[in-house]
């Protein structure tokens, strides 16, 4: 990854084969796992460095909160840094239910409840766009400084090709859910990843059970209720993007009131470990230069 030196590849290489053995995951020492309740009864943890202004993270399809750790270790010398296991995930509880876009929104607006008042920019990647997205649907913007949406579609001009046909994914879930995992996980980069570390991320993406883990992927909504949700939102946006999307972030750019759009053309869809040090830059300029703090 850019910027570590060898003794940060020690720590991280410690780090990752503790969460290959799925035991509870080390937590680095600036850093506190933190638990609440959602108003539905169900256990959360989430990852919390840091103080001062808060931003919150929220992981996409099955990943855990450590997947952000390049953005923990970076923007926590500035900011408080929040990053979610949302239900199902990382180390929260595993319901029965919930996996849909209106509880998965309800759970965010459960998380900023408990985290007391005050402003947070929101930041969702991948299946996190959808549930940031869900979470302004119901709640609106009024305790957002900004929101940041990680490569997803949010339902501007053509969709976008799919990377895979749903209906064959989901069979190769059902059937070889070990193998489809793994080639998804191994799929998200484009720059060489420590083994253990992709391990970890594929080991952590099987705990919800298969079903669940298909509904997440079939959220019941129309491409057109992203965008209303994102254009409702009248605080600052950044969009950062991989070029399969580069046709909605020149959309977004051209017609959302405040908008701060960036295409990623070398990176995976985990462009902010793909690319760590130019997202935690833009990130420091959209979160000191953009967010509506006040």
């Amino acid at each position: 990854m850019e910027g570590q030196g060898p003794s940060n590849f020690s720590r991280r290489a410690i780090l990752t084969a503790a969460f290959a053995t799925l035991a509870a995951p080390a937590v680095r020492a600036a850093e506190a796992a933190r638990w609440f309740t959602t108003s539905d009864g169900v256990r959360l943890r989430y990852l919390d460095a840091g103080t001062g202004r808060t931003v919150v993270f929220v992981p996409g399809w099955c990943m855990p909160s450590w997947i952000f750790e390049p953005q923990i270790q970076a923007l926590s010398r500035r900011w408080r840094v929040v990053s979610l296991d949302p239900r199902g995930q990382g180390e929260s509880e595993v319901p029965r239910g919930g996996y849909d876009p209106a509880r998965r929104g309800q759970d965010i607006r459960d998380l900023l409840a408990h985290l007391g008042g005050g402003r947070v920019v929101l930041a969702g990647w991948s299946l996190g766009v959808l549930d940031a997205l869900s979470y302004t649907d119901m709640a609106g913007d009024g305790r957002l400084a900004g929101l940041v949406l990680i490569d997803n579609s949010v339902g501007e001009g053509r969709a976008p090709p799919p990377r895979s046909t749903p209906s064959r994914f989901f069979i190769n879930l059902r059937q070889r859910r070990d193998v489809t995992v793994r080639g998804f996980v191994r799929s998200m980069y484009k720059t060489p990843q420590d083994e253990a570390y992709l391990d970890g991320i594929t080991r952590q993406a099987q705990r919800m059970s298969v079903e669940a883990s298909i509904q997440l992927l079939s959220y019941p909504r129309p491409r057109e209720f992203w965008k209303q949700s994102l254009y409702a939102v009248r605080r600052p946006v950044y969009y950062a993007v991989t070029p399969r999307l580069r046709s909605q972030a020149e959309l977004v750019a051209q017609n959302h009131p405040q908008p701060m759009v960036e295409i990623f053309d070398g990176a995976g869809h985990a462009l902010f470990v793909d690319e760590a040090a130019r997202f935690n830059a833009s990130m420091e300029i959209f979160l000191s230069q953009k967010a509506a703090w006040g």
